[in-house]
């Protein structure tokens, strides 16, 4: 169950070295005290809950409301884990500075810890990247991303995106189990996060939510089928887009032969559609660069990807092209996607007035219980612990 929105305001800077050091070692102590407990796939889960990471970022002294929270936590931890990785069964690849070079640090563990499902890794690595760029568009710009993973093969990712135009940021987190099983493989496609932590929430495109299937169904066939269709199609919505509302004969009704008639706001336009199963599309001004599109179109159409996801998964598919596909799908053949904003968080043990649902007393216990035997096992001093003490009675 998913409801609220975590504040995570964008904040610049670097973390004091004294404070980074404390956070290495109580990290590793509450990641020692979970994995001893319940195993290294537990840890993984509780990561990918994002109000139970937000409040491991917080008992281990950063601010709570900094988007800054999710780098230096991951890297404290990072730092921490590196020395006894081995040993817990828990490895953390990627961050700020690495994030592209993630597949060349799991890549570099396959080859000397010998894990043959590391290629299987890459890619799940990759595809989340993809898919909050790409799929969930919210003018967020994926900086930060971070693959953990265990012996096993299971896995978790916590990435991050930035909109420097309203200064906030977005945290996105996966876990491997929590991916619905289709035809033998995992989807990555439709709904695959925990959850989405944001400050903010808007009406983005949103290619992940079961509504929009049918657009990501015809969106394929469109690229794999009929690309000079497409190109068509794009060509008339834009065309159409340039009408100006004196050109109209009848004003607020299409005219004869025309797709819609418009009404323009900045950076907006409004199109009214004749004959169709919506009467409604929101244009965002945008010129595409048909050549770079058509060369990856007709790309697309030579590689012949069996299903949504093999597409996005391609090299040159991104925002663009989703973008593109997704708009002549809706208003050409009325494939509405889903406009509703996909950044929720769990709540962790539930809520005193019963919302979502009752307080989960046995598991809260046993959460404040692990954390506390964290900062026990810690390597920090007795002052310091006393202080992380005192930051989870106040989250309590």
């Amino acid at each position: 169950m998913r409801t609220g929105i975590a504040t995570i305001p964008l904040d610049y800077g670097r973390c004091p070295r004294w404070l980074f050091e404390r956070m290495r070692r109580l990290g590793r102590g509450i990641a020692e005290a979970i994995v001893e407990e319940f195993g290294p796939e537990e840890f993984l889960k509780r990561l990918s809950d994002p109000v139970w990471f937000q409040s491991l970022g917080c008992v281990m002294g950063f601010d709570w409301n900094s988007s800054g929270l999710t780098v230096t936590t991951l890297g404290a931890l990072k730092a921490g884990l590196f020395e006894i990785q081995d040993r817990l069964g828990v490895y953390v690849c990627g961050g700020k500075r690495e994030s592209r070079k993630t597949p060349e640090e799991i890549e570099a563990y396959g080859v000397s810890r010998q894990f043959s499902f590391a290629p299987q890794l890459i890619y799940a690595s990759k595809m989340a990247a993809k898919v909050d760029s790409s799929l969930i568009q919210a003018g967020y710009q994926i900086y930060h991303h971070n693959f953990l993973f265990t012996k096993s093969g299971k896995w978790a990712i916590i990435q991050q995106g930035m909109n420097t135009n309203n200064q906030t940021a977005r945290r996105y987190h996966w876990l491997s189990s929590k991916l619905k099983q289709t035809s033998n493989k995992k989807d990555f496609i439709e709904e695959p996060h925990t959850g989405i932590a944001s400050q903010l929430r808007g009406k983005p495109l949103n290619l992940t939510a079961k509504k929009s299937e049918n657009n990501r169904e015809i969106s394929l066939k469109l690229a794999t089928e009929t690309p000079k269709t497409f190109f068509k199609d794009l060509d008339l919505i834009q065309t159409l887009s340039e009408v100006k509302p004196s050109e109209s004969k009848n004003e607020g009704k299409p005219e004869e032969g025309k797709l819609h008639c418009i009404k323009r706001a900045k950076n907006l336009t409004e199109m009214s559609l004749c004959d169709k199963e919506f009467h409604w599309h929101p244009v965002v001004e945008e010129k595409f660069d048909l050549k770079r599109l058509e060369k990856t179109i007709f790309s697309v159409k030579e590689w012949a990807p069996e299903d949504f996801e093999k597409m996005l998964s391609l090299k040159g598919i991104g925002p663009k092209t989703i973008r593109a596909l997704s708009l002549v799908a809706e208003i050409i053949y009325g494939a509405r996607p889903s406009y509703e904003d996909p950044a929720r968080y769990s709540f962790s043990v539930g809520g005193k007035d019963g919302t979502p649902y009752p307080v989960d007393r046995e598991t809260y216990d046993k959460t404040l219980e692990i954390m506390e035997k964290g900062i026990k096992n810690s390597l920090v001093s007795l002052r310091e612990k006393t202080e992380a003490q005192k930051r989870l009675s106040r989250l309590i």
